[in-house]
């Protein structure tokens, strides 16, 4: 499969989804493109609003008035941090794309490194890893097992030879993404997962991982009793589980079942944009 070297670099395209942070959301940009002012390359940052149902976008897109790199764009329902990630990469023009939680649990000074590292390693995707040796990490020993044992069934299931698919911090070549986004389903929870293991099934095997400095809080509450992260894994699972399904039994994502992809105008990835 023919490749882009890294060397030919014109243009990164960041996407930041939020969802209900109309307290946070200027603050996080502010930090965000704080570092990529710093970079080499011209850059362009995206907020994503998940759903205008709080002032977020409103906040987002005054800040947003002052700069030229910066733009915001959204819908009026809540979709899912997948579709937003995607919504945002369907409006992007660089040659190198990637993504970066909002919330400030991941931070934002690591776009550098994954950069870097993605030069380094001529990679097709760049992933931040909380079990890179020199990452920084700060989060509960519950989420710390939760995560080994995902990590391993990801392993099983896909192939995948990475340690930690779930980081909200990533980059991939355009080229890369012209060919997976077309064919995802999965909207919410394990959308990084999809994303990866489609692009791996497509050749895509130069994935590596890169450090971060990554704190996860959950205000005291054990993360094994709190009801809402045990929906959140239930339903990551069964994601997990259906991309299993479409790729290994269904054949889903190969060219041969394109007639079967589900098109969604909104998310309609531009070819060839740099």
């Amino acid at each position: 499969m023919e490749k882009t070297s890294t060397k030919e670099v014109k243009s990164v395209s960041i996407i930041v989804p939020a969802y209900k942070q109309e307290d946070t959301i200027v603050r996080d940009l502010s930090r965000i493109k704080q570092v990529l002012d710093k970079l080499r390359y011209p850059t362009e940052l995206i907020c994503v609003a998940d759903g205008k149902v709080d002032r977020t976008f409103e906040k987002a897109t005054k800040f947003a008035e002052r700069f030229t790199n910066l733009k915001v764009i959204g819908y009026e329902t809540n979709k899912g941090k997948g579709y937003a990630v995607r919504f945002g990469m369907a409006a992007s023009s660089g040659n190198i794309i990637g993504f970066i939680d909002s919330g400030m649990d991941i931070n934002p000074n690591g776009l550098s490194m994954l950069l870097e590292h993605f030069e380094w390693y001529d990679s097709d995707i760049i992933i931040g890893s909380k079990r890179h040796p020199v990452s920084k990490v700060d989060y509960p020993w519950q989420r710390r097992v939760f995560s080994i044992g995902y990590q391993l069934i990801v392993w099983i299931l896909f192939g995948l030879r990475v340690r930690d698919t779930q980081v909200g911090i990533k980059f991939f070549k355009r080229e890369v993404l012209e060919k997976v986004l077309p064919r995802l389903l999965v909207k919410r929870y394990a959308f990084d997962v999809e994303m990866l293991a489609v692009a791996n099934y497509l050749g895509f095997k130069r994935i590596f991982e890169a450090p971060i400095d990554i704190t996860l809080r959950f205000g005291g509450t054990s993360t094994i009793t709190n009801q809402r992260f045990v929906r959140t894994v239930t339903a990551m699972l069964m994601d997990t589980l259906a991309v299993f399904y479409r790729l290994r039994i269904l054949s889903y994502y190969s060219d041969k079942n394109k007639r079967k992809w589900v098109f969604d105008p909104e998310l309609n990835f531009r070819i060839n944009v740099v």
